[in-house]
């Protein structure tokens, strides 16, 4: 589940001169045609033990510890196919602070990613009214309750224009899938691997920050809420919060530190889709691994299709 934008204002300057000129029609999943090659060699050395910091810089993940994957009934965070999640706020940005919103979807599509049958996620962010990022995200649930977070393929656009795609997954290009919520998380405990991804510089930690919590939503008022800190070896100084309620999974996301994008949402809606909704975001969804396939050539397109 991704909240925070991946791409840097430098970035956006460099690539969006590279496609001066070029156009695109806005549709739910712009066209990749003339995006170029995104994947980046692989890393030339393992990352040692204090490549980050003093704590294991990815997560023990074996693929024999998954006998049901995706049955994700750990109660911070559930993920039952066909729910989707509506989170409205705001982004401030470099003084500009712009209207947020995020539909984080459950599909009912399963994909194989490290040898784990994972749930694909479906997951649309928007400013102002416009796409800003879309994503296709893999969790599975261990034997012990662990959610994890498989990989992920995310599109960045720039006025309707994609300029990015840095996807990364489990077993290739030296990514290693990371927990995204323990089966068991506790207040004090050493951070823990999101996921590793050193190609796309993806190195994602979290530390169980507050529990205990009382927390109003627009949705509802929620009791024992608990609170994640998020930070990457890029800016170890801003924390992404993120705030779980039992049963229900994120209902609010903050931040702290030295964050550059100050971000707050909040869960506004959570709607069981119909039949026919879900038959359409499973569409969407495998529209846009059609992209991947193109765009990825050595990292998604060496995965077999969701299903």
């Amino acid at each position: 589940m991704r909240y925070r934008p991946v791409l840097k204002i430098f970035s956006l300057l460099v690539l969006l001169a590279i496609f001066a000129g070029c156009s695109s029609q806005p549709s739910a999943v712009p066209t990749i045609s003339d995006l170029p090659e995104t994947d980046s060699p692989d890393p030339t050395t393992a990352p040692t033990e204090d490549a980050f910091d003093p704590e294991d810089t990815w997560a023990n993940f074996s693929a024999d510890n998954f006998d049901r994957p995706t049955e994700i009934t750990n109660q911070w965070m559930p993920l039952k196919p066909g729910t989707q999640y509506i989170f409205e706020g705001e982004t401030e940005e470099g003084g500009i602070t712009s209207k947020h919103q995020v539909i984080f979807t459950v599909t009912d599509l399963t994909k194989v990613i490290d040898g784990v049958l994972s749930v694909v996620i479906w997951d649309r962010d928007f400013s102002e009214g416009s796409l800003v990022e879309t994503e296709l995200a893999f969790f599975a649930q261990d034997n012990d309750g662990n959610v994890w977070r498989m990989g992920e393929y995310p599109e960045v656009y720039e006025n309707d224009v994609l300029v990015e795609a840095p996807a990364w997954i489990s077993g290739l290009k030296g990514a290693v899938a990371g927990i995204m919520m323990p089966a068991k998380p506790t207040l004090g405990a050493a951070s823990y691997s999101q996921g590793w991804g050193p190609a796309v510089d993806f190195t994602d930690r979290a530390q169980v920050d507050e529990v205990g919590l009382e927390v109003c939503v627009a949705l509802d008022c929620f009791d024992d809420v608990m609170v994640t800190a998020e930070f990457s070896r890029s800016e170890p100084d801003a924390f992404q919060l993120k705030y779980y309620a039992a049963g229900i999974g994120v209902i609010q996301v903050g931040w702290r530190g030295d964050d550059a994008t100050r971000e707050t949402l909040e869960l506004v809606e959570i709607k069981e889709l119909t039949t026919a909704e879900l038959a359409e975001a499973r569409e969407m969804a495998l529209l846009l691994e059609a992209n991947a396939y193109k765009t990825s050539k050595e990292v998604y397109d060496q995965t077999e299709p969701a299903k």
